[in-house]
């Protein structure tokens, strides 16, 4: 029996790569539908709520996106936000950006905060946010530089310019949470809803 039970897939409103791969390695049964909003004007509108709210916004926002394109059928909206205190980081737009973000996280510890919305129609079905707590080696600027080169278009993927499922866990020294999480997806909660509600086999 398969574990996906629903009779169509479910819908992931998101371009990520790492997302993908985790709901396919995850054994369930989806599609991508990347949503299209404005990802900046959605964390302005959130502000000053915290980054994790922002995250949660962030998600639902992109869910609502596509559910009327799919009526009748769960849409999975997923983000991520970087914060270190007060400071919030989004992804960076060139080398510069990415280099100047990386000295100022070097030697600190900062949050990620990964937030999903699974939505069906009007209805909300279940939200969730989680947060990692990472630290960063006090790494040199020479180093930043030869990470930059080796990493190349990836630093520029992801806020913070590092994957740590890739090259970028040769910044941290520590960290102190869900690996999903981490990934951007909190995977666990969201297949015990899954299962709960019926859409996996459980």
């Amino acid at each position: 029996m398969p574990l996906w039970l629903a009779p169509q897939p479910l819908v992931l409103a998101s371009k990520s790569d790492i997302r993908g791969k985790i709901l396919a390695a995850a054994g369930l049964r989806f599609e991508i539908r990347p949503a299209q909003i404005d990802e900046r004007a959605v964390e302005t509108a959130a502000q000053p709520a915290a980054a994790a709210a922002a995250a949660r916004l962030l998600a639902r926002a992109k869910a609502e996106a596509v559910v009327a394109n799919v009526p009748g059928r769960p849409v999975l909206g997923a983000d991520q936000t970087l914060a270190r205190g007060a400071q919030r980081f989004t992804k960076p737009k060139d080398r510069t950006e990415a280099a100047a973000q990386l000295r100022a996280l070097r030697g600190r510890t900062h949050e990620l905060h990964s937030a999903l919305a699974l939505v069906r129609d009007s209805e909300l079905l279940f939200q969730c946010v989680d947060t990692a707590r990472l630290t960063m080696r006090d790494i040199s600027d020479r180093f930043i530089d030869d990470y930059l080169d080796m990493s190349g278009d990836l630093a520029l993927a992801s806020v913070g310019a590092y994957q740590l499922e890739g090259i970028g866990v040769h910044l941290f020294e520590r960290v102190e949470g869900d690996y999903f999480t981490i990934l951007g997806l909190p995977l666990l909660p969201l297949l015990a809803y899954l299962r709960g509600a019926g859409f996996v086999d459980g």
